[in-house]
């Protein structure tokens, strides 16, 4: 598939809290797709309201939130 040449940012929402033992899965699938996006020179901007998981990490991201996963504070983002 061709590159999109006007695609250069992505907003990536996290799965927000979780129960211990479930979700570890969406984490792993955000962080892989922060890597290969980052490594295709897109900006990554992460949004995610639990602070203890991977994807919050400050390199994985060119931008990170830990806010309330709400449409006023993805909005707020996106401006």
């Amino acid at each position: 598939m061709p590159r999109r040449e006007d695609i250069r940012s992505v907003l990536i929402l996290g799965s927000g809290p979780i129960v211990i033992g479930q979700a570890c899965e969406f984490d792993y699938s955000g962080t892989q797709a922060a890597k290969v996006l980052k490594e295709k020179g897109i900006r990554v901007i992460l949004l995610n309201s639990n602070p203890a998981t991977i994807m919050t990490d400050p390199d994985l991201a060119d931008a990170t939130y830990v806010e309330p996963m709400t449409v006023q504070v993805v909005q707020k983002i996106l401006e």
